[in-house]
């Protein structure tokens, strides 16, 4: 339906390109700047369609080099770009694989948006070691502040030498610990932000959100584990140890988990996606994480949210530290220097105006207990929204505040593995730290199934930007008029953007003050707010749609009906002709109940009847379908399949005359579309229309000795016919 409908913007890629994961979003000059293969794109946020394009390819001796590595010269000997920032007012910067030998690049974007420009400066090119990884399959996570980039990438070739850098500015490059896994551990970089921790801007961190492979003693088996690690901005290494390398590292573990039975959690440890809701307090944002299982066995995703506070909490809580005879992981028990590790020189916290200052015992400290012993949970200790028993996992996740009539409330739009997106809010049940997650929509956004792997919200366009392997896609933040032209319908919906305006579903405007307006999130109460309009507005009453099915007896039909809802509840009723009582079609084994309909097997003269779909959501119950069955008996079947076998045709003929004009298009589909228990196939079916066709044929030239100049007004007339039109009066094959 999403692809189908006007609401979705396809750019399908191009034939020498792909890998459309690096996104940048400049909402002043309203673009999406989008890194690729050999590629880097500058689309038009009101239009993807729109775009300007620079070709960003390796040489040809690059690509020979990459090639006698024994590298894949399609998906991997190629510039895939990695990172792509905005440098300053002017240029953007930009960083590729380079064939395994990462390169980076300037590009001048202009100094206002109508300049239109969008051009690489050929003449000055960097190493990009450091910044971007050699192979396009690892991860890299990247932030340019004050003109100095803060990567977590792989350095070398092999892929084993996992770092977080700070490379550019006028400082020395400055780099995690070497080969030490209490470090870093085979990890995997998802995303990094600057969070400021007081007023005093000496004070700001970098977190880095990332996932690794569980340090030795942490876990009985293999198992990964989600981190969030932090340095401080103003770090500039050792004097005398960890010289160029980061003095302020920690590290601590993300919980994202669901209570169990006799104490066992069900772990949801492979972070995918972070995103960071901003509130009134840039230093306390909302953190939203999507994780899902590291199991091969059970298969699921979930979405975490974190405080701020919490996490602050965890990095002065107790160091972890290796001790006793198993050397178990305890919390660090004894004296830690001062300045505490971890803080940055500052005035706020102590007299030290850079690392390089800081004691000799502080720096051992530091290099020697990176972790921290407790984890940080989420908030209220579980998922807000959790995935199990589907075909999917979640990837990528881009969260939007949104003022209703009854609050704020934040509306997730979760990506997929299969090219999905979940439109998901989160609704308070009696209190703000109880939440409820409401799916309002699920839309396909790639014909195809394909991972989705960026995703960009911008709230001044109202859009959100898929990107993924094969291209990138456009759609609305809201859709409001999918949800019915009912009050009651749209109230169900329980979409933050949407409200009932008097006539239509429409988007709601906090600012508009009108009396018909309705829009109920926390409840959904259509009883509530739409009954003052039930005279004007009620679903029974509007023209509801109606069917006539038929169906053979002892074959199988399919009675479809699903609600806009999500969340509505189906309800099957039966009534029998000539009877006004209703009852409630009971499940068994002959009547089964899917999402998309009601199933009936091995058909019975009595199932004849109409039969009526209700959506009851929230103690409101509408009728969507009104569907009327009748089963045709096999000897009546029989009779008229073999009617012209037994050559009575002209019996045959005269009971088709007889016929009316609805009665011969229901002859003329039904044989069409009915699949006849008797016959074994379709191609039975088939096989005796084509020989009555050719019986008719080896029959008409006995009796073709008719006068013609008695039917030439007739033919004369049937020339200007337009046969669609007027199919229905043609007769069946059969007659």
């Amino acid at each position: 339906e999403m692809l189908e409908s006007n609401n979705i913007i396809n750019f399908n890629g191009l034939a020498n390109s792909s890998s459309y994961h690096t996104f940048l979003l400049d909402e002043e000059r309203s673009r999406l700047y989008v890194g690729a293969k050999d590629h880097i794109f500058s689309f038009n946020l009101v239009n993807i369609k729109e775009y300007q394009k620079i070709v960003w390819p390796v040489s040809h001796s690059r690509r020979d080099e990459c090639k006698w590595a024994g590298k894949d010269i399609l998906r991997e000997c190629a510039n895939f770009v990695k990172v792509l920032k905005a440098f300053n007012q002017t240029h953007l910067y930009a960083c590729g694989t380079g064939a395994f030998h990462p390169m980076c690049a300037y590009i001048e974007v202009g100094s206002h948006p109508e300049d239109n420009i969008f051009k690489m400066e050929d003449s000055h090119f960097e190493n990009g070691r450091g910044k971007s990884p050699y192979d396009p399959k690892l991860l890299t996570a990247s932030l340019l502040v004050d003109g100095e980039l803060y990567s977590g990438t792989a350095a070398d070739f092999m892929g084993r030498d996992f770092a977080i850098f700070r490379t550019l500015g006028h400082h020395h490059p400055i780099r995690t610990e070497q080969h030490d896994s209490r470090w870093l551990n085979d990890p995997r970089f998802i995303s990094v932000h600057l969070i400021p921790e007081s007023d005093n801007p000496e004070d700001d961190k970098i977190y880095f959100f990332f996932r690794e492979n569980a340090i030795d003693g942490e876990h009985t088996g293999k198992a990964t584990h989600a981190r969030i690690g932090q340095i401080c901005k103003n770090d500039f290494g050792g004097h005398r140890s960890l010289v160029n390398k980061w003095t302020t590292f920690l590290k601590a573990r993300l919980i994202c988990s669901v209570p169990g039975p006799n104490g066992i959690d069900t772990h949801f440890d492979e972070l995918q996606d972070v995103f960071l809701m901003n509130s009134k307090d840039p230093k306390s944002p909302i953190v939203y994480g999507v994780f899902t299982t590291s199991s091969n066995i059970f298969k699921g995703s979930a979405v975490c949210m974190y405080s701020m506070t919490d996490v602050r909490r965890v990095f002065l809580g107790p160091y972890a530290h290796r001790d006793g005879p198993n050397y178990q992981w305890v919390p660090y028990q004894g004296r830690v220097p001062y300045p505490r590790p971890g803080t940055c020189p500052s005035k706020t916290f102590g007299g030290f105006d850079s690392t390089k200052d800081l004691p000799d015992e502080v720096i051992t400290f530091a290099r020697s207990h990176p972790a921290m012993y407790n984890p940080v949970f989420p908030i209220n200790n579980r998922p807000i929204m959790i995935k199990t028993d589907v075909d999917y996992q979640f990837t990528q996740i881009v969260v939007d505040r949104v003022d209703a009539e009854d609050g704020q409330y934040d509306v997730m739009f979760i990506g997929t593995d299969i090219g999905t997106v979940l439109k998901v809010v989160s609704i308070p049940k009696e209190t703000w730290h109880d939440l409820e997650e409401v799916l309002l929509e699920e839309m396909t956004v790639f014909r195809e199934p394909t991972v989705i792997s960026a995703m960009k919200i911008s709230t001044k366009q109202q859009q959100l930007y898929i990107g993924s392997a094969t291209g990138v896609s456009q759609l609305p933040l809201h859709r409001c008029d999918v949800y019915g032209k009912a009050c009651a319908e749209c109230c169900l919906a329980r979409d933050p953007y949407c409200a009932w305006d008097g006539s239509s579903c429409s988007r709601y405007f906090p600012t508009a003050k009108r009396r018909t307006r309705r829009q109920d999130i926390r409840n959904g109460d259509p009883l509530t707010h739409c009954s003052d309009l039930q005279h004007h507005d009620n679903p029974s009453s509007q023209t509801l749609e109606e069917k006539i099915i038929y169906g053979v007896e002892n074959s199988s039909t399919f009675l479809e009906c699903s609600p806009k809802s999500q969340r509505a509840v189906v309800y099957w009723q039966f009534q029998k002709q000539n009877d006004d009582r209703k009852e409630e079609i009971k499940v068994d084994d002959r009547m089964i109940r899917t999402e998309q309909g009601l199933l009936l097997r091995s058909l019975q003269r009595r199932d004849s009847g109409i039969y009526f779909c209700h959506a009851v959501e929230h103690g409101f119950m509408q009728t969507l379908l009104k569907v009327t069955l009748e089963v045709i008996d096999t000897d009546h079947l029989e009779e008229l399949l073999h009617k012209e076998e037994d050559g009575d045709a002209s019996k045959t003929k005269d009971a088709t005359n007889s016929m009316t004009p609805s009665q011969k298009i229901w002859y003329r589909d039904f044989m069409q579309l009915i699949n006849h228990p008797n016959l074994n196939t379709m191609d039975e079916f088939c096989e005796q229309v084509w020989k009555r066709d050719r019986k008719q044929r080896r029959q008409r030239p006995a009796n073709a000795q008719v006068n013609t100049n008695k039917w030439k007004h007739l033919q004369e007339n049937k020339k200007g016919r337009n046969r669609r039109t007027h199919e229905f009066e043609r007769a069946p094959r059969s007659v």
